[in-house]
């Protein structure tokens, strides 16, 4: 059973909160997400990680509305980002700097100052470049900054290609070769205390053979650091864990079996383990809640019409990517077959193609499946289409925390030419 079928328990209703009685206080579409979902699954992993020196460092990609953010706050879990926006997300919903690594592949110079000064407890370091540029600024500003390699273990996590991120052709990390040097040369690095290993070999992972031949080679590399007495204070073995996102198919892995691959693969560490769990934590717990604007019928297949379209929820239209819907009807209704569609001008507008659904009518609304991660955060104005509202639920209540974005919202950085200047 999937998170959001578990806190499911009346048609509509997600974590004691009726959606259609929501539906009528918010302008659709909206995400909802499920308070009590998120701390089930956070608690879950922390309770299978018991006995180890393990720090959760959520991936705030996945979602970094700061409501979401100062939940995880509140359960002790930290934060993996890869921007100064995430940065002052993370912080501004309470999550403190010792907590936060840095990850990414483009850490600009203001990005790393601006780290350094805040406080980040570790940069995830993924070239000779980023390596350099660390060290110049943490010696202009008279400190010492922690780092772990990221290294890219070549390992293919059978994922889909746009999320893979372990293989040698991908831009991530840097193979095994080149990170021993770094480690051999770390003299030359005053300012930079590299004390670390990182790899993170994709997302929505559903097999356990990938993780467990990338931690083979994380620890064999560890192994031979420590025999040529390098200190390795953290290994960080990333996320990945896939979630459900079509019940019946998907099938995710338990978490305890996920954790023992761990426990496994670094037998006789003593150091700490991050972990940077994203979708795992949330998708499931969040849905999009949309209105079906009208039924075409086409030459060829009937179209749903959402007022949700492809700005509001990408995945589908980037990756292809399946989400299970389900309309809220109070009565049942014959199946029917649609092609579901936003208002978007663009064929690619499509969240799903010849998906059998309990029949619709202009109005009615539908519930679009696991969209609490990757949904919101990579939301975009395309079409002039404001920014849809996020509420989080919790034991019955609910309480918005981003607004549906105003038309002005929408235009405030912009202006009409005022004055020119030469280039």
């Amino acid at each position: 059973m999937t998170i959001y079928q578990s806190f499911l328990p009346a048609a509509g209703t997600l974590d004691g909160v009726d959606l259609p009685t929501l539906a009528a206080h918010l302008p659709t579409p909206f995400y909802a997400y499920s308070a009590s979902a998120i701390r089930n699954r956070v608690t879950q992993l922390q309770q299978a990680l018991k006995g180890l020196d393990a720090r959760l460092c959520f991936a705030v990609k996945a979602n970094s509305n700061i409501g979401v953010l100062n939940l995880m706050a509140g359960l002790g879990v930290g934060a993996d980002i890869v921007s100064l926006g995430e940065l002052r997300r993370a912080q501004r919903a309470g999550i403190a700097a010792s907590r936060i690594v840095f990850s990414g592949v483009g850490k600009t110079e203001e990005e790393i100052a601006a780290a350094l000064v805040a406080g980040v407890w570790r940069f995830n370091l993924e070239s000779a470049d980023e390596l350099a540029l660390l060290q110049a600024v943490a010696r202009r500003q008279g400190v010492i900054a922690r780092a772990a390699v990221r290294v890219n273990p070549d390992v293919d996590a059978r994922t889909h290609a746009k999320i893979s991120t372990g293989k040698a052709e991908n831009k991530f990390g840097v193979g095994f070769d080149e990170a021993r040097i770094w480690f051999d040369d770390a003299a030359r690095y005053p300012n930079v205390r590299l004390d670390g290993l990182h790899a993170h070999i994709g997302s929505q992972i559903l097999e356990l053979a990938p993780f467990e031949e990338a931690l083979g080679r994380l620890a064999t590399f560890w192994r031979e650091l420590r025999d040529d007495g390098h200190i390795i204070e953290s290994i960080d073995v990333g996320g990945g864990l896939g979630v459900c996102y079509r019940a019946g198919t998907d099938r995710p892995l338990a978490v305890a079996d996920y954790v023992a691959a761990i426990r496994r693969g670094l037998e006789g560490y003593r150091g700490r383990i991050v972990l940077e769990p994203g979708r795992h934590l949330v998708a499931e717990a969040g849905v999009l809640v949309t209105r079906v604007i009208r039924v075409k019928h086409g030459q060829e297949r009937d179209f749903l019409v959402l007022d949700a379209a492809m700005n509001d929820l990408m995945r589908p239209a980037l990756y292809d990517a399946w989400h299970d819907m389900h309309p809220l009807h109070a009565e049942p209704r014959p199946l029917q077959r649609y092609d579901v569609v936003g208002p978007v001008c663009e064929t690619g507008d499509t969240f799903a193609r010849d998906r059998q659904l309990p029949r619709c009518e202009a109005g009615d609304l539908l519930l679009i499946a696991g969209a609490g991660a990757y949904g919101a955060s990579m939301g975009s104005n395309y079409n002039s289409r404001p920014l849809p509202a996020e509420v989080l639920l919790d034991g019955g209540r609910y309480a918005v925390v981003r607004r549906r974005q105003s038309f002005e919202q929408m235009l405030a950085g912009e202006q009409l030419p005022q004055a020119w200047h030469a280039a």
